[in-house]
């Protein structure tokens, strides 16, 4: 076995303390002797969710050999709340013990610069990998396998079981309600996310009328008590009566026949969407990727496709789905459809002639207009998030999730992480705040002259009477907490790191992709997009290219930003005697804050696979 790189694992600190174990916490002597894959996340990052899902699997089949601990590392303010971290480790059903590191003291001692990041460490306590991105669990897995041989042979692995401990289950109605839906008789049906199901309730809110879905985890169609769900969010009511769900970690549209309580499929495959995989065609046969909510505009069924910051259609006519705005790089541009940018879209509202939806991400507050083009409302991109009231082009939300049209025009917003229902008017381009001391609402409904808001992390709907006037609210404005990495003005070497895994080599990337400002069709096996913020820092090394190292010079009078990189690699299976192996995509985009001071570092180092040599 080829001798492998390894570095000291630092120690595991944070000041929020220890989740899902007991008994004061865990250390790496505690861990020794077992696999630890440690993964940086924060509750926000869709992609952070699709690496939990990722890894169930591995922990599940080698759970008496590996110890998965997540270092939760927030973005956004209310995220380093210790109390919703909690939360968010329930919501997610994660299975593993979790260090809530709100100052990112330990994201700082593994050099950590993009959620999410996985690093394998390895039963002597030496860090032996680091993955940044989703899609790298069959990588992991042949390293686990590796590692369970090597270390079982040099009588350095020890079996046994792990010290994750589950939470006391709450005897709540809701748990975790994602979103909520107007239904022709008066009723409201709600998206028990946490719970799997869907949950029909009375005008009232609370007394239930019946429950959609088995509980348990699963993609299975059939009768109401039979059918399975996997984290269901956004419903919208089809012309025909019926309701489409997505039905986001099945990466799928649901249809529920409110008559007979039926779920059947419309789109997806159960499987996710990634690079290279076809994105329109027959609704069945196309993968999605966490559609997080819907919504029916200009007679078809557009998708909050939140997985890969993009707005999908489903043809309800011909029973097709395709790609209507979105490059699935993440940020906030607008424009054509084809052009634009998005950050995890995860609300949708319509209205005669504009789509509004909540970019997430960007708490930003967007439109699509008749013809496709985008357009912001609120919202300057990935970094500054508050919550400030006035004219649009100042105002401050944090991480929307829902969006809801209302009678005079204008729209309500569930400002999630601000805990507020936020409204902005079109007409006079002022922000307000309606409502405060919600507790994640994530969504809201009409009914009647009263606003039905589902408050998430209180695990209720709340009902409210539209005011005549805004409540008062201090402002407030945050960037995104993450230390700027000083580098030297002048030239900068980027270096994005990718090796192929154990058994795998380099291969051309699954389709030509294109730079949506404008580049040439590429089909390489790596490829490189950077940008930045404000673009004058870069002067030269802006846009896309196929290899991962670059040059680039910054702008001496732009003394500090944010540099925007995006990485793609392929590998496949490297065997002779495999007719048919597997190809696998790597992607990550990273956003990097660097300060300009002279003596600062003259290389930039990004870990897609490997180890940095």
């Amino acid at each position: 076995m080829a001798k492998r790189a390894r570095v000291r694992a630092p120690e595991l600190a944070g000041k929020g303390g220890w989740i899902n174990t007991v008994g004061g916490g865990l250390s790496l002597a505690d861990l020794r002797g077992r696999i630890v894959i440690v993964d940086f996340w924060t509750f926000c990052c869709v992609n952070c969710l699709h690496v939990l899902d990722e890894l169930r699997e591995l922990e599940e089949k080698h759970r008496d050999t590996v110890v998965i601990i997540g270092v939760h590392s927030p973005k956004f303010v209310h995220e380093a709340e210790h109390q919703a971290v909690v939360d968010a480790v329930e919501r997610y059903g994660v299975e593993h013990p979790v260090l809530d590191d709100p100052e990112l003291a330990t994201w700082k001692q593994y050099a950590v610069r993009a959620w999410p990041t996985l690093v394998v460490i390895d039963p002597e306590g030496y860090v032996v990998a680091q993955h940044a991105g989703e899609g790298h669990a069959h990588a992991i897995a042949r390293l686990v396998e590796e590692l369970e041989a090597e270390h079982a042979e040099k009588g350095t692995l020890r079996r046994g079981d792990g010290p994750y401990v589950a939470p006391e289950a709450e005897p709540t109605v809701l748990r975790f309600p994602g979103k909520a839906l107007a239904l022709p008789n008066g009723n409201l049906l709600v998206s028990d996310t946490t719970r799997h199901q869907l949950v029909e309730l009375e005008g009232d809110g609370e007394s239930v009328v019946r429950r959609i879905g088995s509980g348990v985890r699963g993609f299975v169609d059939g009768a109401a008590g039979a059918a399975g769900f996997s984290e269901p969010q956004g419903m919208a009511l089809l012309d025909d009566g019926s309701v489409v769900v997505a039905d986001t970690v099945n990466h799928a549209l649901r249809r529920l026949d409110l008559a007979t309580g039926e779920v059947t499929t419309l789109a997806g495959t159960g499987r996710q969407w990634w690079q290279g995989s076809p994105t329109s065609g027959p609704a069945r046969e196309v993968d999605l990727s966490s559609p997080w909510d819907v919504a029916l505009f200009g007679g078809k069924v557009w998708i909050a496709m939140a997985g890969v910051h993009q707005l999908w259609v489903y043809d309800p006519e011909s029973g097709t789905v395709g790609v209507a705005a979105g490059t699935t790089n993440e940020g906030l541009v607008d424009g054509p459809g084809a052009e634009a940018w998005f950050a995890q879209p995860s609300g949708l509202a319509a209205t005669a002639d504009r789509l509004w939806l909540a970019d997430s991400e960007t708490s930003a507050l967007r439109w699509v207009d008749l013809d496709g083009a985008v357009h912001t409302a609120v919202g300057t991109g990935l970094f500054d998030f508050g919550h400030r009231d006035g004219a649009a082009g100042q105002a401050l939300f944090q991480h929307p999730l829902g969006v809801t049209a209302l009678p005079d025009g204008s729209v309500a917003v569930s400002d999630t992480y601000n805990h507020a229902l936020r409204r902005y008017d079109p007409v006079t381009g002022e922000v307000t705040t309606l409502a405060t001391d919600l507790r994640e609402p994530s969504d809201a409904v009409l009914v009647g002259d009263d606003i039905v808001v589902v408050e998430s992390a209180r695990h209720r709907l709340t009902r409210l009477r539209l005011p005549e006037e805004a409540v008062r609210v201090e402002s407030v404005a945050h960037r995104t907490q993450r230390a700027a990495t000083e580098v030297a003005p002048g030239e900068l070497r980027l270096d994005v790191i990718f090796q192929a895994p154990a058994g795998q080599k380099l291969d051309i990337l699954p389709h030509a992709r294109t730079d949506s400002r404008g580049g040439t069709p590429i089909g390489p096996s790596t490829w490189l997009l950077v940008s930045s913020t404000p673009p004058e820092l870069l002067l030269k090394g802006e846009g896309a290219d196929t290899d991962l190292s670059r040059t680039l010079e910054l702008n001496p009078e732009v003394k500090e930003g944010v540099l925007h990189v995006s990485a793609m690699a392929a590998s496949c299976d490297d065997d002779p005697a495999n007719e048919y192996p597997a190809c696998h995509v790597h992607q990550q985009d990273w956003g990097v804050p660097v300060r300009l001071t002279e003596g600062g570092a003259d290389r930039l180092p990004l870990v897609l696979a490997g180890m940095d040599g």
